[in-house]
Order: structure tokens, then C-alpha cells, then sequence
């Protein structure tokens, strides 16, 4: 393929192309990275001989016969599962070196996966071509339906002002390694001040913090003190767990609290650092330790940390700075203070019985604790507001796209479903509904069906 064509490509579809790696673009810091720059600008006419290639994979391709040979004309879902790296670089070389793209030509070893067989097989193509950087255990699981769910909503929610803030933002979750650096990257200066201002630096975080989090505030202090590689892979297990058929405990709610977790987080490591009773050493230890300290004590009194009050003011309110604080400097006595016989309290900190003994210990919190607490009750009867209103607005949003499309649409749709024999005969006779708006008006239920039905047809390739 020509280097310059490969660039092309990225240039239009962006990190879409990488959506089956299990990273993006590291950027040109790793030495792969630097060395295929350096080929770019000094030896161009050497990169396809240096250069590994790129490993992609399409649903589908169309080849016509030239007198030359075959010509690849179309594919189908082109994904580049091993080569993020060199794709990247061409593009971001296309802003420096463009003349020397005209030398440059990529091998690239093409596997034509059916559709039904994607999820298994993509996966394992991505995993065993991956080798030339380190590919950590928590890059593997970046194509779980959770993590495209979590990415989606970081891209789509705006996070309020705050008490301090002028104008709405967003947290940005990097779902692959390397792809917020590579978001930023790829845009012009005035592009990428817009996205500064949109997603601030210090409003990213990655897969294994999203663990940390999550297992701080599950109350595993000792796993997520054994490293972010372990601490994540005991996550994965546990979200595969929860996430059932579709995954509806996750919910734009349950995002909101995450970053939420994720501010309190952030908070404890500050305060920890400036407290008068830090003695140095230990800080990670003590952070989620503290954290999952105030949690269990608020649990067995029937109660949260009111995570909603937390994103909605974007800060943690000073009641709950000062409980983080005590517990922090309880936690550090008990991981200070290892058994006879255990010198290293980094290791003590992974135990659960250190855990244990720090869950057993009286901690008394200064001020009103009940301004950032509430019951579990408020809890969840919020979270069922929340899907309620949810369930509404989908709703509503399904008869405005079913209306707005119109019947010449749905008769278009329903055609190309009948050709292909793509929809049960239910889903056919609602887009046969549709298709005779206004003569018949499809009611709300059935324009849920014919939205979700014409969303199956997109995946299998309709666009008109």
C-alpha cells in the first residue's frame, strides 16, 4: 500500500481505523516510534524493507483483475489490529516529510474475518501480532462493550462549571493507550487549543485509574495496592460479572459517580501529600486505604459518599476533606505498623488482613458528616429517577428519528432488509408501519423497535 494512500486513510477516519488494536499511537517518545520517523525523513525508499508491516482485518473487500493485477478497490470495516504505530507515523510525517511519503510503500498482511466471527477472532489476531512495545494485560480488554460505553460518554458529557469553573468541560477516558496524546496530535494549534479547553489535561484518566477507583471505592485496598497491572486484571473479571446481556447497571449515572470517584481520588493524593502527620513514603498505600476506610465506615451506618453532590460542584466539599484526612492518617499508622515478622509495609499493604485490621479501627471525623453522606435509599432512588428520565428521553428520541427520516426512508429500509432476509417478520412490520407515515403512525414502542432494527441494518452495511 502506498505510504502516502495509508495516510490518507487515517487522516479521514482516525483512531476509527484502530478501533480492534489494543492501543493507539504512542506517539514518537518509545524507540519503535522514533526509528520509524527517522526511516520516514532519512530513508524512505528503505521503509518497506525496515518496517514490519501492518496486520488488518475487513469484514469484506471487492478486487478487480488489471493487466498488472489484482487491485484492491473496496473494503469493508478495515481494521489495522498490529501497525497503529506506522500508520500514525505516516500521517503525523505527512505535516513534516510529505515529499518523502512518495517513496514509501507499506507490506500489509490482509485477514478477511466474516462478521459473526469477529469477536472471537479480531481479538486474537490483535493480541498475537502485537510485540514490537510492551502490550500490557489492561490493553487487551480496550474492546470490551464497557469501555466503548465509557469512552462514548466521556466524549458526549459535559461535566458542570463547578463552584470555580467558567464553562462546561468533559472528561476524556482513554479507552486504548496512547489515544489521547494521539487525539491532541493529530489536530492543528488552533484545533488543539479548543481541545484543551474542552478536555483539560489534568480531566484524563485510563483504564487501570478507572480501576483504582472502582476497586478503592469496592472497599480492595490491598488489591489495588498490588499494582495497576493486577489490581485491573481483577477488575476485568468483576465487570464481566456485572455486565450481564447488555451492561444497563452502567448507565450515564454511573459515569457521573466514577468521575466523581475519580475527583475524590485526586483529592485524597493532595491532601495526603500536604498533611502535617505525613511522615513521606507509602502515599498510593495510604490514598486508597483512607478512601476505602470512609466508605466501609459510612456503609455500616447505612450510608454513601454522596458522589452526585461531588460532580455536580466538580470538588470534594471541605466535610469530606477533613473525614478523607482522618482516615488517611489512621491508614498510615496501620500500614506503618506491620506484624512481627513482615519488614516491608508496601507488601503488608497488599494483604487483606492489613485491610482488616485497618477496617476494625475506630476513626472519629470532625464536622457534619451527614452534609456528604446519604442514605443508600437516596441512593438508588436517584439512580432510578435517573434511568426512568433515561428510558424517556430515548424514547422520545426514537419517534423524533422515525418521524424526521420519513417513509420514503423506511420504504428503502425495508426493501433492502427483505433482500437480504436481515429482520424478524415483527421488525419487517413495523418498518412497514413507518414506511406509510402519515398514513399510519407507528406508536411509541414500535419506533423503539424500528430504530433498534435500523441500526442491525447499518452494522450489516445499509447507508441510504
Amino acid at each position: 500500500m502506498p505510504g502516502k494512500q495509508l495516510a490518507g486513510i487515517y487522516e479521514k477516519w482516525g483512531p476509527r481505523l484502530l478501533e480492534a488494536n489494543v492501543r493507539s499511537f504512542l506517539q514518537a517518545r518509545g524507540k519503535v516510534n522514533q526509528g520509524i520517523r527517522n526511516t520516514i525523513r532519512d530513508e524512505p525508499h528503505m521503509f518497506f524493507s525496515y518496517n514490519n508491516g501492518l496486520s488488518a482485518t475487513a469484514d469484506g473487500i471487492e478486487i478487480k483483475q488489471l493487466e498488472s493485477g489484482l487491485e484492491l478497490v473496496r473494503a469493508d470495516n478495515l481494521q489495522i489490529v498490529n501497525g497503529g504505530q506506522t500508520t500514525a507515523s505516516l500521517h503525523a510525517a505527512k505535516k513534516l516529510f510529505e515529499e518523502q511519503l512518495d517513496q514509501i510503500h507499506v507490506q500489509m498482511k490482509l485477514t478477511i474475518v466474516p462478521r459473526s466471527q469477529s469477536e472471537e477472532v479480531v481479538p486474537r489476531i490483535s493480541e498475537y501480532a502485537n510485540s514490537q512495545n510492551k502490550v500490557n494485560a489492561a490493553d487487551f480488554f480496550a474492546n470490551h462493550p464497557f469501555h466503548i460505553r465509557i469512552e462514548e460518554f466521556s466524549r458526549r458529557l459535559l461535566a458542570p462549571a463547578g463552584e470555580d469553573g467558567y464553562r462546561e468541560t468533559k472528561w476524556f477516558y482513554e479507552r486504548a493507550r496512547g489515544q489521547f496524546a494521539d487525539e491532541r496530535g493529530r489536530r492543528t494549534p488552533a484545533e488543539r487549543k479548543k481541545f484543551d479547553a474542552e478536555y483539560p489535561r489534568g480531566q484524563f484518566f485510563t483504564k487501570t485509574d478507572l480501576a483504582k477507583y472502582e476497586n478503592t471505592f469496592e472497599c480492595l485496598p490491598h488489591i489495588v495496592s498490588r499494582g495497576a497491572q493486577k489490581n485491573f486484571a481483577e477488575f476485568a473479571k468483576n465487570i464481566g460479572k456485572q455486565w450481564g446481556k447488555d451492561g444497563s447497571v452502567f448507565d450515564e449515572l454511573w459515569y457521573k459517580r466514577l468521575v466523581a470517584k475519580n475527583i475524590v481520588f485526586r483529592t485524597m493524593e493532595r491532601l495526603v501529600s500536604g498533611a502535617e502527620w505525613y511522615e513521606g513514603g507509602y502515599r498510593a498505600n495510604i490514598v486508597t486505604y483512607g478512601i476505602a476506610k470512609v466508605v466501609y465506615d459510612a456503609t455500616q451506618k447505612g450510608k454513601v459518599i454522596d458522589l452526585d453532590l461531588v460532580w455536580k460542584n466538580q470538588t470534594v466539599a471541605p466535610e469530606l476533606k477533613s473525614m478523607l484526612l482522618a482516615a488517611g492518617e489512621v491508614a498510615q499508622l496501620v500500614i506503618n505498623s506491620p506484624p512481627a515478622g513482615v519488614r516491608n509495609a508496601s507488601e503488608w499493604a497488599k494483604k487483606e488482613i492489613c485491610w482488616k485490621w485497618l477496617s476494625e479501627k475506630d476513626v472519629v471525623y470532625p464536622g457534619k458528616t451527614d452534609r456528604v453522606t446519604i442514605s443508600f435509599e437516596s441512593a438508588k432512588s436517584r439512580a432510578r429517577e435517573a434511568k426512568s428520565e433515561a428510558a424517556l428521553d430515548h424514547s422520545v428520541n426514537a419517534e423524533i428519528e422515525v418521524h424526521t427520516l420519513g417513509s420514503q426512508f423506511w420504504k428503502g429500509a425495508r426493501d433492502w432488509a427483505r433482500e437480504r432476509a436481515l429482520l424478524s417478520p415483527k421488525e419487517l412490520g413495523v418498518l412497514e408501519t413507518c414506511s406509510a407515515i402519515p398514513r399510519k403512525m407507528p406508536s411509541e414502542r414500535q419506533c423503539a423497535v424500528a430504530v433498534a432494527a435500523l441500526q442491525k441494518l447499518r452494522d450489516e452495511g445499509f447507508s441510504s
